[in-house]
């Protein structure tokens, strides 16, 4: 895996185009660490491609329904077992964030890059991904040396009370 440093897309990995991205306005500054299953608590399928693509189907499980019609991305997805995705290109901006704040500075999704980890709030995440993960850091950061561990952060601390992953069952420690 290596980055295309002109086009800002991962080689070697699966490419998965996002409509919910636009043009990114500043640097990039910050790394967000979130969690995502689809439906909650479940892992595998197609669902978490199909919302970051605006193809979900509302009627495909209950939990669909309000959020079927949501405009969000991610630049990057890690799988249980290590598959990576990338639906955004690094030089755009993913719409990842939502109302968020790192450092005093608001709309973190102008400034950050976001990679999801499949996985929930409560249930350990995978050695794979902890490895991609540590892989993909190590690249990202040739790439932009701003982003030290200080500028690594889960989503919960720029969006505290409104979001809650990676959650407790992320381990810092393993980065």
């Amino acid at each position: 895996m290596k980055l295309d440093r002109e086009k800002a897309w991962l080689e070697g990995v699966r490419r998965y185009p996002s409509p919910h991205c636009d043009q990114r306005g500043e640097k990039i500054e910050l790394l967000v660490i979130h969690g995502i299953s689809l439906p909650p608590g479940q892992f595998g399928g197609p669902y978490i491609d199909q919302l970051f693509t605006h193809s979900l189907d509302k009627k495909a499980h209950p939990e669909f329904a309000d959020i079927a019609d949501l405009r969000v991305s991610a630049h990057l997805l890690i799988r249980r077992m290590g598959e990576i995705t990338q639906y955004v290109s690094l030089q755009q901006r993913a719409w990842h964030a939502g109302v968020s704040s790192f450092a005093g500075r608001s709309r973190c999704n102008d400034f950050s890059i976001g990679i999801e980890l499949e996985g929930c709030d409560d249930v350990p995440y995978t050695d794979e991904q902890y490895q991609q993960l540590r892989r993909l850091i190590g690249i990202l950061r040739q790439a932009w040396p701003v982003l030290t561990r200080e500028r690594i952060v889960g989503h919960s601390d720029i969006a505290p009370g409104r979001k809650t992953d990676p959650g407790p069952a992320f381990d810092w420690g393993r980065l």
